[in-house]
């Protein structure tokens, strides 16, 4: 590899209010455990939201200063002394969770739900994250790639990952999906559900753009609930009996408050959104405990298991992400990019660091 440079672009935030600065700093030095990987793609998402706003929510998740950005893929330039894993010019996507390998979890091959867990773009363990042109990060969080994907695809394994994690603990083959939400994540969840044999797929979004996409994705019905009462849709598509799996992926809690009406017996739930109010269910013997039903919650990737699925499912071609992908920017335009994310109408956003 040919010298790196001195210094990099950056967005850093570092003050507790809106926005970030984008600024020049020193290209970091690797310790021993770690690899320095040029960025190719950074993706935004709705999550990003709480981070630029800096809100309550951002206050709690995360720890100034930092530098954004928890989704990224590069290229390996420089490999600290002790790391034997990764070699130079390897292709690699970061796993955002940082496990700390010692709890309880962790040595239960749970490090996705460590108890001690950091978080990279979220200066929780470290000031790194991907909106840069060098990047550090310690190489056991590193994901190497086996197949042939693109820098636009590669960098959506992280979203992808959760999605996969989600669908996969609800046995969608061959049964109906309710998807709540057409953000990204959400969108996901549709094409991987279709890849892994779930039919029909609903979606229920309040944007008529996303809805388009998630038709793309392999929705097979939409409902905007804008326009139409999204239990009486439900009800009306399944023949009154409610549909077999639901993945709540809105962060509406009113949505979900609801949703448990629209199961069937036996019916199984699984959580990936961050609703912003309590949740609670109206009548709770006939909508939850006389249902039989199974809930359960996700928290990012399995690692590294998920990562391996979305990569083979993106490179044999069952899942596309060309449909979301709404905006591919040079990350010196990170203002319009961010503005973008604000309207609720852009889908995925990624960045190209070096531009």
């Amino acid at each position: 590899m040919s010298t790196l440079p001195s210094s990099m672009q950056c967005l850093l935030k570092e003050r507790e209010e809106e926005g970030y600065d984008l600024v020049q700093r020193p290209v970091p030095e690797p310790g021993p455990g770690d690899v320095i990987i040029k960025i190719e793609k950074v993706g935004i998402c709705g999550s990003d939201i709480n981070l630029w706003k800096w809100n309550d929510v951002a206050k709690k998740i995360a720890s100034l200063p930092f530098i954004p950005g928890h989704e990224a893929t590069g290229v390996v330039v420089k490999v600290g002394s002790e790391v034997t894993t990764i070699k130079l010019r390897q292709k690699v996507a970061v796993e955002n969770h940082f496990y700390c390998g010692e709890c309880v979890l962790c040595l239960s091959d749970r490090g996705d739900i460590c108890q001690r867990m950091d978080q990279y773009g979220l200066g929780r363990g470290t000031k790194h994250g991907g909106c840069c042109q060098y990047s550090l990060v310690p190489a056991r969080y590193c994901y190497v790639l086996t197949r042939s994907l693109t820098p636009s695809q590669a960098v959506l394994l992280e979203p992808m990952g959760v999605a996969h994690n989600a669908v996969s603990q609800i046995e969608v083959a061959g049964v109906g999906v309710l998807v709540l939400g057409a953000g990204p994540v959400g969108l996901f969840a549709i094409a991987v559900s279709k890849a892994l044999g779930a039919s029909p797929i609903y979606a229920v979004d309040i944007v008529p753009e996303k809805l388009e996409i998630a038709k793309k994705m392999g929705a097979t019905h939409v409902i905007d609930a804008t326009k139409e009462d999204v239990g009486e849709a439900v009800m009306r598509l399944t023949d009154g009996n409610g549909v077999e799996r639901i993945v709540e992926a809105s962060g509406s809690a009113v949505l979900l408050n609801h949703s448990f009406k629209w199961l069937r017996k036996g019916g199984q739930m699984v959580l990936i959104g961050i609703p912003k109010g309590p949740l609670h269910v109206d009548d709770v013997l006939q909508d939850l405990i006389f249902k039989s039903l199974t809930l359960k919650t996700v928290h990012g990737r399995r690692i590294f298991s998920t990562w391996r699925a979305c990569e083979a499912l993106l490179a044999s071609g069952k899942v596309d992400v060309t449909p979301l992908i709404s905006h591919d920017m040079p990350m010196s335009r990170y203002a319009d990019a961010f503005s973008a994310l604000l309207s609720c109408k852009a889908c995925k956003i990624l960045l190209d660091p070096h531009q």
